[in-house]
């Protein structure tokens, strides 16, 4: 049974501590010294002395808790019985430090498989990084680099995590909260804002060639060196900017992404994997529940497809950052290399956006359609969003038409970590670092990680 340490026993130990971090102080503190102090020496040595320490007196603390023993038996997941085995030893890599533990062991001579009910309790069964180090690897994992995110616990935390642990580590919480995030939640939850945006946008991510077997693409060679990514974002925009238009609200932007398809057929059963994340998200932001539902996106017919899909009475945006993008693709192919005349062209068409003078700007569109095949493809653009591109009314009604918020999560959420120079992923790995770095992003690993705390045998990592 477990022995819970008196109030001598633990005022002994704060004494044993402070006297060992005391000794460390007196090899570098001496009297008149501090004018030639290297401070961060002292800094450094402290701190390790300190971390070490604690590390002991935590390892000294568990060691002597034998409350994990639950008998000479134990029932089995397989179904049969598991025997005790004695207690053994595993070295855990924790946030001050090592840990070496001793814990109970059962093991199940009907499956061949052990347990111990201590790392199951303390949530590192299959791991040897306690929670708060594969907290830290994953919210490091998330934001950078496997391998930078290795070196910043080292240099920042002094905890060492080789950087192929930090990414078993980081994919491995990434596939607990996609698990957790294709639950659909309970119903629709209240709308945050009387008038709630929703955008859709997809990303090329680079992957192994396994990935992209036997898939066509943009390569010399016509193979494919990308999967797409697609990503759904929720936000308001209550807030006004100086000229009374409506942006988007700081901190109300939510994420959810992953490598998966959005085309469905009206045979399936179901609507498609991507198709049904959006709904998740928007039934999780309110986004069903709001009086007005606004959807942007850019001109891609798999989007507005899904909208109309989806959400039937929300009323469609092309984001005017992605028009006057065309607008401007269009106007360096006319004028290439002429700065004046690509300035002077594609602000007019953008000033004729804005104004919604459709007919002038399908008719300068047009103009150019004999001698640039950039042209009709423009125009089909333009034809074919036309209703989606009424900015003036859509303004008029307080709408938010330009954001940019879709185009700058594709960045952020999943340029910014996932296309970096050299990178290039399975479709599995990929799917957890977006899910993790989604719900970072989107303020939802605190609630994530207090839920996994809660059941730590339920999530192992």
């Amino acid at each position: 049974m477990g022995r819970r340490p008196t109030a001598a026993k633990k005022k002994a130990c704060e004494r044993e501590f402070a006297a060992a971090v005391e000794v460390e102080l007196e090899r570098f503190v001496a009297p008149g010294s501090t004018d030639s102090l290297d401070f961060e020496a002292l800094e450094t040595c402290v701190r390790r002395k300190a971390m070490w320490e604690t590390a002991r007196l935590l390892e000294k603390r568990l060691n002597a808790d034998y409350s994990d023993h639950k008998g000479p038996f134990q029932p089995c997941p397989c179904g049969g019985t598991a025997r005790f085995a004695g207690r053994h030893r595993k070295t855990f890599e924790s946030s001050v430090g090592p840990l070496t533990l001793e814990r109970a062991y059962y093991h199940c001579p009907a499956c061949g498989h052990g347990r111990f009910p201590r790392d199951e309790a303390l949530g590192m069964a299959a791991t040897d990084l306690t929670p708060a180090v594969q907290r830290m690897a994953a919210t490091a994992a998330s934001m950078v680099s496997f391998a930078d995110a290795s070196t910043l616990l080292d240099e920042l935390a002094g905890v060492r995590v080789g950087t192929k642990h930090v990414e078993r580590t980081a994919e491995a919480i990434g596939r607990e909260i996609a698990r957790d995030e294709a639950r659909a939640p309970d119903g629709p939850a209240p709308a945050p804002a009387p008038t709630v945006y929703l955008g859709m946008d997809g990303t090329g991510i680079p992957v192994r060639k396994s990935e992209t077997a036997g898939r066509a693409g943009k390569q010399p060679d016509g193979s494919a060196g990308t999967r797409e990514g697609k990503l759904v974002s929720v936000w308001t925009a209550e807030t006004e900017d100086k000229e009374g238009r409506p942006r988007r609200d700081p901190g109300s932007v939510s994420y959810s992404a992953a490598i998966e398809s959005a085309a469905s057929r009206d045979t399936d059963p179901e609507p498609s994997a991507f198709s049904q994340r959006v709904r998740r998200e928007a039934d999780r932001r309110g986004f069903s529940s709001a009086a007005r539902q606004v959807v942007l996106g850019d001109g891609a017919a798999w989007i507005w497809c899904l909208a109309a899909e989806q959400f039937p009475r929300a009323i469609r945006i092309v984001d005017l950052f992605h028009a006057k993008e065309r607008v401007w693709d269009l106007a360096k192919a006319l004028y290439p290399g002429d700065r004046a005349r690509i300035e002077q062209w594609a602000e007019a068409r953008c000033e004729e956006l804005d104004q919604g003078s459709f007919h002038a700007l399908l008719r300068a569109i047009d103009a150019h359609a004999d001698h640039c095949e950039e042209a009709p493809k423009c125009s089909a653009y333009f034809g074919n969003n036309r209703d989606r591109m009424r900015y003036p009314e859509f303004r008029a009604q307080g709408l938010c038409v330009g954001s940019g918020v879709i185009e700058a999560g594709c960045k952020s959420a999943v340029g910014s970590r996932l296309k970096q120079s050299g990178m290039h992923w399975t479709v599995a790995g990929a799917n957890a670092i977006l899910a993790l770095r989604c719900h970072v992003l989107s303020g939802r690993f605190e609630d994530f990680w207090a839920e996994r705390s809660a059941c730590p045998s339920g999530k192992p990592a």
